[in-house]
């Protein structure tokens, strides 16, 4: 038995916040329907052919879903729609503002008829407020969130490698849908989940924000390095390779000084008397790490750095990832299907012990389109009608 076995999710999803979110609810073994419009898709389909011809943020965020090819817009959709809703647990969407809202499909609109539903609408913005129409991607929210001013190099902003203001709103539909489902066991009653981009990406800047509250100035942009902890960050060794290494406090520091640079002379040393100290002479600092580095290969280095007990970590390629021994040896990987083939894919993370996630194919647009329908009550000639019409 998996937490969520016997929840119905429909969602009219497309990119990655909703996807991702939807995709943990069908980890936990939730029955995920994603309507797609006929012929194209979630447009994230598109996005590469990486993964065996496949997009690789398709692949990532869709595993373990039906798809029902319906464009929403016809006449005839939303009898489709209003049966599949009908003995739904959860509604997801995360389509254009008012999109939703157009289709009768509200919060407002369904829970008058379903008052066990819940709904859960995902945008850049809001439901409300001056931005609430405002058109939000990855990137741009990164940018109002104020990520992009603490990321990077001086003079050269960047942003994440990752969606991660998508990753952000859905890991927060995500809990929030199961906190809803809490509490609905308890009241009976379902409710409305408004989840935003800008949002969930400002509570993730909570430490930089308070950082620089009151007008103080904001950390500095140190790329790979930490902004306000020092040394903690990238360091070259002798033979080209980079290493990772992070100090915490000054027992650390002392130890580094001792057993790493082996320099036990510095830990006395009033400019890099405390982390501020350190962190205001990190130019002066850096040099003389880099200078007792190059002598060495990043293999001794981190040998030292394990002995002193200090934290360190190779910086890894993505071809090192799928590769690393720590998750090799925890078993983390798993094969599932695709219309392409066979695909490894990531256990999910943290799940507690006694069940198997639901690790089952992603699906091909509109595979599951006729068996759905079939379930609502439709028949052969039924299905034909709609597919002639456009409908599906």
């Amino acid at each position: 038995m998996r937490p969520l076995d016997g929840i119905k999710v429909v969602t009219l999803e497309h990119a990655i916040a909703a996807p991702f979110c939807t995709r943990q609810l069908a980890d936990l073994g939730a029955r995920v329907i994603k309507v797609e419009r006929p012929g194209v898709g979630d447009f994230a389909r598109g996005y590469d052919e990486r993964v065996q011809g496949l997009s690789s943020h398709f692949v990532w965020t869709n595993r373990s879903k039906e798809s029902l090819a319906l464009d929403v817009k016809r006449p005839e959709a939303k009898k489709i729609l209003d049966s599949l809703v009908a003995d739904a647990d959860v509604l997801v969407q995360n389509l254009a503002p008012g999109a939703a809202d157009r289709l009768g499909l509200s919060y407002e609109a369904m829970s008058a008829k379903y008052p066990k539903l819940i709904v859960c609408d995902i945008s850049g913005y809001g439901a409300d407020g001056p931005y609430r129409d405002k058109k939000a991607y990855d990137l741009l929210i990164q940018s109002e969130s104020g990520f992009l001013s603490i990321t990077g190099s001086p003079g050269e902003p960047a942003k994440a490698g990752c969606s991660i203001a998508d990753i952000a709103a859905g890991m927060y539909a995500y809990s929030n849908i199961l906190s809803a489902l809490l509490l609905r066991s308890r009241t009976g009653c379902g409710c409305r989940i408004d989840v935003s981009m800008l949002e969930s990406m400002v509570e993730w800047m909570g430490y930089p924000l308070y950082y620089a509250i009151d007008g103080q100035t904001p950390p500095a942009l140190s790329g790979a390095a930490h902004a306000t902890i020092y040394p903690y960050g990238p360091f070259p060794a002798g033979d080209g390779k980079t290493v990772m290494l992070g100090l915490q406090n000054e027992r650390e520091w002392k130890l580094f000084c001792e057993q790493v640079l082996e320099q036990p002379e510095l830990a006395e040393d009033p400019r890099f008397a405390s982390n501020s100290r350190r962190t205001a002479a990190r130019d002066a600092l850096r040099a003389v790490i880099v200078e007792t580095f190059a002598s060495l290969t990043a293999t001794q280095v981190i040998e030292r750095l394990e002995a002193a007990g200090i934290a360190n970590a190779q910086m890894n390629t993505l071809t090192d990832v799928w590769v690393h021994p720590q998750l090799k040896a925890r078993e983390r990987w798993q094969e599932v299907g695709t219309p392409a083939g066979m695909i490894p894919a990531l256990l999910p993370p943290g799940l507690p012990a006694g069940f198997e996630p639901r690790m089952d194919p992603v699906p091909a647009l509109g595979q599951h389109t006729d068996a759905i329908l079939r379930e609502l009550g439709y028949d052969s000639a039924q299905i034909d009608a709609l597919r002639a019409a456009g409908t599906i």
